[in-house]
C-alpha cells in the first residue's frame, strides 16, 4: 500500500535525449544491426509466429485472440528507453505514468497505481507479485537491444497461464544467445532520463568447428531525474538503477535444446508520501521516502522433440525480490516455478497442448509506519494441470477448447475454461471467436493488511483514524468474456484488425465500512473508522479495438490505432461502498495513436508516434495528445546516432491520479 501524493506530480513531462550506439567490429554484429523496413514485409508481420496464446507456436494470422505482437523493428524505431513507454505501442493498452519510477499499465479498464487484471512474463516466467496482485516495472527492465518481440495480448488467457491472466497477458520474449554475437555499447542522455548506460559481449560455446552453444553478458546503468511538481519545485522520486545478466543457448543434439539464464538487479528510488505515524498519533505528515530494492532470477528450460514429432518444455525458475522502505512494508519473496508443457498431434485433426505446473513462493513481510500485513510470513504452494485440444472441423474450420485447473492456498481449487473458434475463408482472412472464464485470485494484501490511511479530525480536539483492513473471507474475482475479430491483408499493403468485446465481471473488490469503535491500543485513545474489503461489485464492459497496417511505399509504413472502452460497474444490494461506482471513469473511453515509420535514405530514419487519450473523469486528468519522435542515423557499419523527443507538444501534463494513495 502506498499513500503517496502523486497528485501534485506532472507525470507527463516533456524530455529530450541523445542516444549513441556502438558495435563492436565482429563479424557476426551484423545480427544486432537494426532491420531495413523492407526486410519485413507486410506478409512477414501477418505471419509472426506467436506463443502466448496457447504455449504453442501460431502464426499471428490465424490465432483465435486479440494479439499484437511489438516486433524488434517498433522497439529500435520507438525511441522509448524502457518496456512501459514500449507498450504504448500496442492499441488497447492504457500506459500512464505516475511519477519517475511508477507507470499504471492496463488492458481493458481498472486501472489502479497497481493495476491486477494483466500476468506479465518474461520468456513464460511470472513477474506478477502475489503479495499485492501488482507488477513492480521498475524491477522488471531487461535491455531493450536483447528483446526479440513482446506479445500483448487483450483479454484472457487463463487457460494457458492461469489465476491472474484477467484482462490480458504480456509476455516479454528475448533473443537467442545465438542471435547477439559480437559486442555493442550504447549510452545515452537527455532532460529526463539524464544517463544510460549498456555495454554486451556475446560468442559462441564450443570446441573447434563444432561449437554447439552461444553465450551472452552484459550490464546497464540508468539515472532518471525527479519529475518537477506544476509549482516548479523538483520532487522526490527519482531512480537510479543497474542490471547485470547473461544467457546461454545450447544445442544438446538435434532433438534438444537447453537454455539457462540470469540476472541480478539493484534500484533506489523515492516518492512523496502523505504517512500516518502509528506510534506518534495523530501525528500525519508528507514525507519523502527511499526504497531500495534487489532482485534476482535463474532460469533455465530444456526443449525436446520427440520421434513421433511432438515437443516438450521443461522450465524451472527462480526468483528473489527484496523490497525495503523506511514507510512502507518491507517485503522479501523468494519463489521457485516447475513448468512442464508437452504438444502432441493425434491423428490429422486433433493438436493437443497439456501441462502440469507447480510453484512455491515464501514471503516475509516486515510491517511499516503505518501499513502491516498478517501474518507476516507466509508459505503457500500453487499446483496446476491445463489441457487444450484444437480441433480441424474442415480445411478452413477449427475448434479450439481448454481448461485450466489450479489448486492454491488461498481459495482452493479453480478452473478456467475457455473455447476458440476461428475460420480462414483465404490465407489472407480470418474471423474468430472466443468464450473464457478467468480469476483474480486473492493477494496476502487483501487478506491481511492494516493500514491507517487519514486522520478524522473530530470534535474537542479528538480524532479518528480511517483505516483500510483485509478480509480473511476474500474471494475470487471473476471475469466471463466474449469476444470476436476479423483480422486480413486486403493487399500487399495494407491490413487490418478489428475485435469487439463483452466482458462480465463479477464478486469484484470493494471497500466496506465497518462499524467504528474505540481503541487505546496504540494510543492516545481514539476512534476507528473500519473499512474492510469485500467481494461486492460487478460490472458490465463493452468495447472495440482496431488497428492497421498501411505500407504507403517501401520506405514509408504507417500504422494507426483506436480502441473505445465503455465500464459500467453496479453494487450487490448489501455493498455500502460508496467509491467502487466511480472507477468506472478512471480508464479512457477513447485512444487513439497513429505511427509513423519513414527511411528517408538508407541511413537516415524519421520514426513519429502521435497519440491522444480521453479524459479520466473520476480522477480529474484531463485529455491529453502524446507526440514523441525519433531520427536515427547509421554512421558506417557500427555507430548508430539517434535524437528522440517525448512529449513535445506541451511541457508537462498528468496522466493518472490514483484516489486511493491520498488522505
Amino acid at each position: 500500500m502506498s499513500a503517496s501524493n502523486s497528485k501534485t506530480r506532472r507525470s507527463g513531462e516533456a524530455t529530450a535525449a541523445l542516444l549513441i550506439a556502438a558495435a563492436l567490429p565482429w563479424p557476426l554484429m551484423a545480427t544486432n544491426s537494426p532491420a531495413d523496413l523492407t526486410q519485413m514485409s507486410l506478409e512477414d508481420l501477418m505471419n509472426v509466429q506467436v506463443t502466448s496464446v496457447s504455449k504453442k507456436e501460431q502464426k499471428l494470422s490465424k490465432t483465435a485472440a486479440a494479439v499484437f505482437v511489438i516486433t524488434q523493428e517498433d522497439i529500435h524505431r520507438s525511441g522509448a528507453t524502457n518496456i512501459p513507454d514500449l507498450l504504448r505501442l500496442a492499441p488497447g493498452v492504457d500506459v500512464a505514468q505516475v511519477d519517475a519510477n511508477r507507470w499504471v499499465i492496463s488492458i481493458r479498464g481498472f486501472s489502479q497505481l497497481y493495476s491486477d487484471k494483466v500476468l506479465v512474463l518474461i520468456d513464460g516466467r511470472s513477474v506478477y507479485e502475489n503479495v499485492g496482485s501488482n507488477v513492480f516495472w521498475d524491477d522488471n527492465s531487461m535491455p531493450l537491444e536483447d528483446i526479440d518481440r513482446i506479445e500483448v495480448i487483450r483479454g484472457p488467457g487463463g487457460t494457458a497461464w492461469g489465476a491472474n491472466a484477467v484482462n490480458g497477458v504480456i509476455n516479454i520474449i528475448s533473443k537467442s544467445a545465438k542471435a547477439t554475437k559480437g559486442g555493442i555499447v550504447s549510452a545515452g542522455g537527455g532532460s529526463q532520463e539524464t544517463a544510460s548506460g549498456f555495454a554486451q559481449y556475446g560468442a559462441s560455446l564450443g570446441t573447434g568447428g563444432g561449437a554447439n552453444g552461444a553465450y551472452r553478458v552484459y550490464g546497464q546503468y540508468l539515472n532518471v531525474n525527479n519529475s518537477i511538481t506544476p509549482g516548479g519545485q523538483k520532487a522526490a522520486d527519482g531512480w537510479h538503477g543497474w542490471q547485470e545478466g547473461f544467457r546461454t543457448d545450447w544445442d544438446l543434439g538435434s532433438r534438444d535444446g537447453l537454455t539457462v539464464q540470469g540476472e541480478y538487479t539493484e534500484t533506489a528510488g523515492g516518492q512523496t508520501m502523505t504517512a500516518v505515524f502509528a506510534d506518534a498519533l495523530p501525528l500525519q505528515a508528507v514525507v519523502n521516502d527511499r526504497q531500495l530494492n534487489t532482485a534476482a532470477n535463474l532460469l533455465g528450460r530444456w526443449d525436446h522433440i520427440y520421434e513421433n514429432g511432438s515437443d516438450s518444455s521443461l522450465q524451472i525458475s527462480t526468483d528473489y525480490e527484496h523490497r525495503r522502505s523506511h514507510m512502507e512494508v518491507d517485503a522479501l519473496r523468494q519463489m521457485t516455478d516447475v513448468d512442464f508443457t508437452h504438444h502432441i498431434s493425434l491423428g490429422s485433426r486433433n493438436d493437443v497442448v497439456w501441462g502440469v505446473g507447480y510453484r512455491f513462493e515464501d514471503d516475509r513481510l516486515r510491517p511499516g509506519t503505518y501499513t502491516t500485513v498478517t501474518p507476516a510470513e507466509s508459505s503457500d504452494s500453487l499446483f496446476s494441470t491445463f489441457l487444450q485440444d484444437e480441433i480441424k472441423i474442415a480445411n478452413s474450420l477449427s475448434l479450439t477448447v481448454g481448461s485450466k485447473f489450479e489448486h492454491n492456498g488461498f481459495t482452493g481449487f479453480d478452473y478456467e475454461p475457455s473455447a476458440q473458434f476461428a475460420w480462414t475463408p483465404t490465407e489472407r482472412h480470418t474471423v474468430w471467436a472466443s468464450a473464457a472464464k478467468a480469476i483474480r485470485q486473492p493477494s496476502l494484501v487483501d487478506l491481511g493488511l492494516e493500514s491507517d490511511v487519514a486522520i478524522v479530525p473530530m470534535a474537542n480536539g479528538s480524532f479518528a483514524t480511517l483505516t483500510l483492513r483485509g478480509n480473511p473471507l476474500t474471494k475470487n474475482e471473476t471475469l466471463r468474456d466474449y469476444e470476436t475479430g476479423y483480422r486480413a491483408q486486403l493487399n500487399r499493403s495494407l491490413s487490418w484488425d478489428v475485435t469487439g468485446f463483452v466482458s462480465v465481471y463479477d464478486r469484484l473488490v470493494t471497500q466496506e465500512p465497518g462499524v467504528p469503535f474505540f481503541t487505546q491500543t496504540p494510543g492516545p485513545p481514539h476512534l476507528v473508522l473500519p473499512l474492510t474489503w469485500g467481494n461486492g461489485a460487478n460490472a458490465f464492459n463493452t468495447g472495440v479495438e482496431f488497428f492497421a497496417t498501411w505500407e504507403t511505399t517501401k520506405r514509408w509504413r504507417i500504422r494507426p490505432g483506436y480502441s473505445f472502452l465503455n465500464m459500467s460497474i453496479t453494487r450487490d444490494p448489501a455493498s455500502l461502498d460508496m467509491k467502487v461506482l466511480g472507477t468506472a471513469r478512471n480508464d479512457p473511453k477513447h485512444q487513439f495513436e497513429i505511427g509513423s515509420w519513414l527511411s528517408l535514405t538508407r541511413k537516415l530514419d524519421w520514426d513519429s508516434t502521435l497519440m491522444y487519450v480521453s479524459s479520466l473523469g473520476n480522477l480529474n486528468v484531463p485529455s491529453y495528445v502524446r507526440l514523441d519522435t525519433r531520427l536515427g542515423w547509421r554512421v558506417g557499419e557500427f555507430i548508430e546516432l539517434s535524437m528522440v523527443g517525448q512529449n513535445l507538444l506541451r511541457p508537462g501534463h498528468q496522466e493518472f491520479d490514483d484516489p486511493e494513495i491520498h488522505t
